[in-house]
């Protein structure tokens, strides 16, 4: 349970235009200090960051790319980090802080891309892109994304709060996300970071490319044309405009393809980091969620949708939320079902529920109870199921239906929450990046059926490796696959 949906502010002050950069200012120490106390604790929620080479790489690069952004001492100035993260997204924090995700690191092709991406995130904050949209922050958090959820759902009324005390630490982070003339300044800046360090300036097309290409895929395997954009893709919103920018500021003022690109030594850096869940964090296979480490399993109907985060499991679908959490607990169940309500809607409104009844599900212990809320929307009905998962442990589902359903379609899902064995636990296997040399008489087909996936391997390897379904394959080059690989120690 660690997955996020978040994108934090670029840097603090005013609008500045592409062309001022060339001349050096120091970045807002107060703003320094606030990046580095937020530090530690970002990463914790995160799930922590890539170590070893990979992270001393994504440092390099960044630090190359700094030197180029008109800010005094930008090498030392900026701190670049991969984060151990499943969504695909890079930001940057007001100080200089900038974070990139190892899910997105799997997109992107080569070092020049990554550039790219560390460019345009400097970019941001160079241009102080922030304070220009301070205004327009939206309010959200960084642990549990049913608040956005409920959110929409309710109307934005007291129901966008959170289910455990621990989520509310981060809830006032703030969230932008940029305007249309911001990206484009970010995209040109990047791209003239990447150009003046030597890189190919095509390599911010490529990286729109593959957002888009991400975007498409997901839309396919959520089976719905109205869905929510990667992250890095819905903050930083794509067009076709866009993309004929890019190309055009690639094209000024050098010979675009001509500069480094460096694929080999990137690919080599990627090569086993995880793609989508770390295990540590639980694994989404399907509709079954499974937690080794906890020992714990559940499955949620067809047709919804689960997202991993770092306290909670958010599920989704045309007829409901839900979010599974839990932790140390030692008071009764019937209290603790008192106290999900309460965080759930932050103590702003009470919501009458029914007498708490007691059950067993597998064996565990439970209770559950079914309350009405009055909402700005109309009127909704709240659950909880809480599992009395050992004498000071507790797990439980909140749910949201339509008034009248009560649990109604996530019946199974309450249902399937089952304790796992010992050989269970230690058969789960993460997915992991493979770097492979095509062989002669390789196809797209006979390589896509390697890919770690039950359902669309072959969208899912052409998207990963911005093919297209004709593609001919050319013995002696790499390409990526995902593959179950053995967990880090």
């Amino acid at each position: 349970m660690r997955r996020h949906l978040i994108t934090l502010a670029a840097s603090a002050s005013i609008l500045v235009p592409a062309a001022a950069l060339a001349q050096s200012r120091y970045l807002n120490q107060r703003d320094v200090a606030e990046a580095q106390r937020q530090h530690a604790e970002l990463i914790e929620e995160f799930g922590g960051t890539e170590t070893g080479p990979r992270a001393n790489y994504v440092a390099s690069v960044g630090r190359r790319i700094a030197d180029r952004s008109g800010i005094a001492n930008g090498g030392n100035a900026f701190r670049y980090t991969a984060l151990n993260s499943a969504v695909e997204n890079a930001f940057a924090v007001p100080g200089g802080y900038i974070y990139i995700t190892r899910q997105l690191m799997t997109l992107l092709d080569d070092e020049a891309e990554l550039a790219f991406v560390l460019g345009h995130e400097t970019g941001h904050v160079a241009a102080n892109h922030a304070q220009a949209r301070q205004s327009a922050a939206r309010r959200n958090s960084v642990l549990g994304i049913l608040g956005a959820i409920l959110g929409s759902v309710v109307g934005g009324d007291a129901f966008g709060g959170l289910i455990s005390q621990s989520a509310m630490r981060y809830a006032q982070l703030s969230t932008l996300s940029f305007s249309r003339e911001q990206e484009y300044q970010a995209d040109t800046l990047g791209t003239r970071y990447i150009t003046a360090a030597g890189y190919d300036p095509l390599a911010g097309t490529r990286v729109l490319a593959a957002l888009t290409r991400s975007s498409a895929l997901e839309t396919r395997l959520q089976g719905r044309e109205n869905r929510s954009l990667p992250e890095w893709a819905s903050t930083h919103p794509l067009s076709e405009n866009r993309l004929q920018r890019a190309l055009a500021e690639a094209r000024r003022g050098t010979v675009a393809g001509q500069g480094l690109r460096n694929r080999d030594q990137y690919l080599s850096v990627l090569e086993g980091v995880y793609v989508d869940d770390d295990p540590a964090q639980g694994i989404i296979d399907g509709q079954t969620f499974t937690h080794p480490d906890l020992r714990l399993q559940f499955a949620v109907p067809t047709g919804y949708l689960m997202q991993n985060g770092t306290s909670a499991v958010t599920i989704s679908g045309s007829s409901g939320q839900a979010q599974f959490s839990g932790g140390r607990y030692s008071g009764s169940l019937e209290q603790y079902i008192s106290q999900v309500v309460a965080a759930l809607t932050g103590g702003q409104r009470q919501v009458p529920m029914a007498p708490p009844r007691q059950t067993m599900i597998n064996g565990i212990p439970a209770m559950y109870s079914v309350g009405r809320a009055n909402t700005s929307s109309g009127a909704l009905d709240v659950s909880v199921m809480a599992y009395r998962w050992n004498p000071d442990t507790v797990y439980h589902f909140v749910m949201l239906t339509s008034a009248g359903q009560g649990i109604g379609q996530f019946t199974p899902m309450v249902n399937s929450l089952r304790r796992i064995s010992q050989q269970e636990s230690a058969s789960i296997r993460p997915r992991i990046l493979d770097v492979v040399t095509v062989q002669r008489g390789d196809t797209v087909q006979s390589l896509s059926r390697q890919m770690a996936y039950r359902n669309f391997q072959v969208e899912r390897f052409l998207a990963l490796n911005g093919l297209q379904p004709n593609a001919a394959l050319v013995p002696g080059s790499k390409v990526k696959l995902v593959v179950y690989g053995t967990r880090r120690a």
